[in-house]
């Protein structure tokens, strides 16, 4: 892998020094804004590569705007919505529209290993900076980019957001209550699931680029992302004719298996294997309801009919009376049964601060931020999610001297051109 060399020391930027990462050595040049480009490409920062975030010096990523904020005393704000997503960054700038800026990319795309970019399909090509064109200056370049449609097909050059892809993508059709419109799910799930084949379709084209020497194009649509999420709805329909509907909290045919209510909210419940069933009722103190005729199979308990006269009844009575914690604390280790937390239970949830899944950073001037840690654990090169989100343009000048060889002249001459 290419080494980021030339003098610069991350160690002047990250407290602690350059990050012992499993993609350590890896440089990573960021042109991507709001939230599937910026969490892909601090996904790989957190694991060690060296992340350069490449905003318009006049119109940088406008997440820099979203809430919540944080305030200083002197009344200078900074996004923690996007210090969440850009942690660990170094901060340049660079004017894309002008010959200037394309030439220097193409500086820094031959000396990087990965380019991410989440423009419309087609928007880099038109500025003479897409992949083709890249590929001249490094061939080793793993060139990942996430749009709305991808970069083939009638809809490239369609504007997306995450609701796009919810809608295109077949995942709102299903979800919701069938007595009621279409819900869209409650997270930007277009945009995050695309995150996440990014970085997998990345690390992949890194190995390969590693053996070969080859780089390559990873073309990421956040409607594809989308609809691999939508389980069995292509089989259901492909095979069977099927449209999935809206099914509210229930599965399409496995039962017990949704929400239940209880004395101070709701519990999710999944015992449905004849395994658990047994458990469950010997937990409630009714073991002989494991071998009633009616309901001692789980091929019966998935029946509807039996299901709704039977099972649920029992499940509402057991439940009713108990707080969600007592529920999950009773059911411990030995049925799938989960308290429905909000996210201030979430956030103090013990398994939660095991896993070091909120972690706390100091924003020099700002305080204190606590925001959402790696899910990535590994032993040997953990996930180092603690570093801060660069101000606009923070680290250019280092950067053009140390990564692209500039002198000092060079560097007045495009900050004076607004280039930078």
């Amino acid at each position: 892998m290419t080494e980021f060399t030339g003098g610069f020391d991350l160690g002047a930027v990250l407290p602690g020094g350059p990050a012992p990462g499993a993609l350590r050595g890896v440089v990573v040049l960021d042109i991507t804004r709001v939230v599937a480009g910026p969490f892909c490409s601090m996904m790989l920062a957190d694991l060690g590569a060296t992340v350069i975030k490449i905003e318009h010096p006049k119109d940088p990523d406008y997440a820099r705007a979203f809430p919540p904020l944080l305030t200083s005393s002197e009344g200078e704000a900074f996004s923690a919505f996007f210090a969440q997503y850009n942690r660990n960054k170094l901060g340049m700038t660079l004017d894309l529209s002008r010959p200037e800026g394309t030439d220097l990319l193409r500086t820094l795309a031959g000396r990087a290993d990965v380019l991410v970019e989440n423009f419309r399909g087609g928007t880099m090509d038109k500025l003479g900076v897409g992949y083709r064109e890249l590929r001249k200056v490094n061939p080793r370049l793993v060139y990942t980019a996430i749009s709305g449609y991808g970069q083939t097909g009638p809809y490239r050059r369609r504007p997306a957001y995450d609701n796009s892809a919810q809608a295109t993508g077949g995942l709102w059709s299903m979800n919701g209550f069938p007595d009621r419109p279409p819900v869209r799910v409650g997270t930007i799930i277009g945009d995050l699931s695309a995150t996440l084949y990014a970085v997998i379709g990345t690390l992949a084209a890194l190995r390969h680029a590693e053996h070969t020497g080859e780089g390559q194009l990873v073309d990421i649509s956040q409607q594809d992302s989308v609809l691999s999420l939508t389980e069995n709805a292509v089989v259901s329909h492909t095979v069977e004719g099927k449209i999935p509907a809206p099914l509210g909290n229930e599965h399409p045919f496995v039962k017990p298996y949704e929400l239940y209510p209880c004395k101070d909210g709701f519990v999710f419940f999944g015992g449905y294997t004849d395994k658990f069933w047994q458990l469950t009722c010997e937990m409630f103190g009714e073991p002989e309801l494991a071998a009633d005729p009616e309901i001692d199979t789980m091929a019966k308990r998935f029946t509807p009919e039996v299901y709704e006269r039977r099972v649920r009844p029992l499940l509402h009575r057991w439940f009713a009376d108990r707080a969600k914690l007592e529920l999950e604390e009773l059911a411990g280790d030995l049925v799938p049964l989960s308290a429905i937390k909000d996210i201030g239970e979430v956030v103090a949830d013990p398994q939660i601060q095991a896993r070091d899944m909120v972690v706390e950073v100091e924003y020099p001037d700002f305080g204190p931020l606590r925001m959402v840690g790696s899910p990535v654990k590994l032993d040997v090169t953990p996930a180092r999610p603690r570093g801060l989100a660069p101000r606009v343009g923070e680290h250019t000048d280092q950067l053009l001297r140390a990564f692209a060889d500039l002198p000092e002249e060079r560097i007045r001459a495009l900050r004076a051109a607004e280039v930078i």
